[in-house]
């Protein structure tokens, strides 16, 4: 088992509440904020972190919902991936694929 970090990082750990980090990592995020609606009048409020993480892929989050994926452009591809993820309807799912696919390029390795 991993000794935490002597820092004072971890000061709240327990006896009863022993937990092994597998990372913890802080690195500098860029973040994209847009909001649209598009023919389906539905309304998107997206934060979308790009990060030298996950292999070049962006963190997607719905601002609305909560909800939140990593999203590379073999995703978008995916059938029905976007439906599922977040929620939405056929048509919905479309107008977000298609704002993505302009932003999301290719995936990279940096993270090996």
């Amino acid at each position: 088992m991993m000794k935490p970090p002597t820092d004072g990082r971890f000061k709240r750990m327990t006896a009863a509440n022993q937990l092994d980090f597998l990372y913890d990592i802080t690195e500098e995020t860029s973040t994209r904020f847009v909001s649209f609606v598009g023919p389906s009048v539905k309304r998107f409020d997206l934060a979308i972190i790009s990060t030298a993480r996950f292999f070049g892929k962006k963190l997607v989050a719905d601002l609305q919902t909560g909800k939140t994926a990593i999203l590379g452009p073999d995703d978008l591809k995916e059938e029905e991936y976007l439906e599922h993820i977040y929620q939405l309807a056929t048509d919905e799912a479309e107008e977000l694929r298609a704002f993505l696919s302009e932003i999301i390029g290719d995936i990279s390795f940096t993270d090996i």
